[in-house]
């Protein structure tokens, strides 16, 4: 997976449709998710599609794996997993992952219903991030 400073730099080359397109190509670019688990415990509540997260850790640094039927929408999964893929629990567990992704400005690019799930999306994955680095 790209990093989010890789993704940053390609994405304030392109506009509009352009911009869909690397989202779209992002998505296809996340590890594959078992069916097994994409259940109702991984899936992300408020998405306008199906979005499920799944950690796990690896060495000390968390893994996500992720999924969404909806092509955007998995493409903004990505968005928000390259912000914290392979990074140590605790950081993830205290980065401002909102602030790290301010620069791609999805609001003002993208509809309303393909953002409202981010929020829950990044409190998911720092839930998850807490909860593995007090463990």
């Amino acid at each position: 997976m790209r990093s989010l400073a890789d993704i940053q730099e390609e994405y304030e080359f392109l506009e509009g449709d352009e911009r869909y397109r690397l989202l779209i190509e992002l998505g296809r670019e996340l590890d594959p998710m078992p069916d097994a688990l994409k259940t109702d415990a991984t899936q992300v509540r408020g998405c306008s599609a199906s979005v499920w997260v799944y950690p796990t850790d690896e060495s000390g640094k968390l893994h996500f794996l992720a999924d969404s039927n909806a092509a955007i929408t998995k493409g903004i999964v990505a968005l928000v997993i390259a912000a914290v893929q392979d990074k140590p629990a605790g950081e993830v567990a205290e980065m401002d992952v909102t602030g790290a992704l301010e620069p791609f400005d999805l609001k003002s690019q993208l509809s309303s219903n393909r953002t409202q799930g981010v929020p829950n999306m990044i409190a998911l994955i720092k839930q998850h991030a807490a909860r593995i680095a007090s463990a």
